[in-house]
């Protein structure tokens, strides 16, 4: 099996970590470009003696780490699409260390043990930086929050982690037309839906439709998130993945409110 064989199913959770790091899909995906560029152009530097899916995310974090606000990647000249999208205002605020490695731990599900090996740190700095985002979350501003979601049971968790965040949780809608009531009836700051509905509807279409007539973060939730991490269209920045931990849940809708406030 060649590299590029063996790297291809870790490529759409890469493409995840990227967009929720960076704020937005393209210079996510601009990111993760870069990334693939570096070990085309060099396969014989991946490091391999760590796993392929560790090496394919030491190489982003290098890449992440070196890369300057005016696109300077050490010496090296970076992509056109990275140089494009690294210079943008919101990329000026980027992420500390800290919530770097809460999301790769509680988002992309690493050890800290590996994330150690990732960031380059030893495991008791990154315990220090996970409390230090989780501290993080705690002193964000709260805001409103319409849960769009057709399962009662998972519609009841994410309300329950919404509100332990401090924030207030203005409906749950299980269909198309229900979001778009509420959203309408009491706007909210955030939004979490989900991407299939009861009546068969869309919770895509749904944001969409609400984002017509406002601006607002938006946390995708979905049992099937490679559908939505392919780099080919236009797709979320911020995507759960069913089954979730509370700790996905809470670093993902952090890091949306973190760049809406950018």
């Amino acid at each position: 099996m060649s590299l590029g064989q063996e790297l291809a199913p870790h490529l759409p959770f890469l493409r995840r970590y990227a967009r929720a790091l960076a704020g937005e899909q393209q210079a996510g995906d601009a990111y993760v470009k870069s990334t693939l560029e570096t070990i085309v152009e060099a396969p014989q530097q991946f490091p391999r003696d760590m796993g392929v899916k560790l090496g394919l995310y030491r190489t982003f974090q290098a890449i992440w780490a070196s890369t300057s606000e005016d696109g300077a990647q050490d010496n090296k000249e970076p992509s056109s699409d990275l140089r494009e999208h690294v210079t943008r205002k919101r990329l000026v605020a980027i992420p500390s260390e800290a919530r770097q490695a809460l999301l790769l731990t509680a988002m992309e599900g690493f050890s800290h043990a590996d994330t150690a090996l990732l960031m380059e740190r030893d495991e008791t700095e990154i315990s220090g930086l996970v409390d230090e985002a989780l501290a993080e979350i705690d002193k964000q501003i709260s805001t409103r929050v319409l849960i769009i979601e057709d399962e009662p049971i998972i519609a009841m968790d994410i309300e329950t982690i919404v509100e332990d965040m401090g924030h207030d949780v203005t409906g749950i809608a299980v269909t198309r037309d229900e979001a778009v009531a509420l959203a309408e009836k009491d706007e909210p700051g955030l939004i979490l839906a989900d991407i299939q509905l009861a009546d068969n509807s869309s919770g895509i279409d749904a944001v969409a439709d609400i984002l017509g007539s406002t601006n607002v973060p938006v946390v995708f939730i979905t049992a099937f998130p490679e559908r939505l991490l392919t780099g080919e269209k236009l797709e979320p920045a911020f995507l759960i993945t069913k089954p979730f931990q509370r700790d996905t849940v809470r670093a993902a809708i952090s890091q949306a409110l973190f760049f809406h406030q950018v």
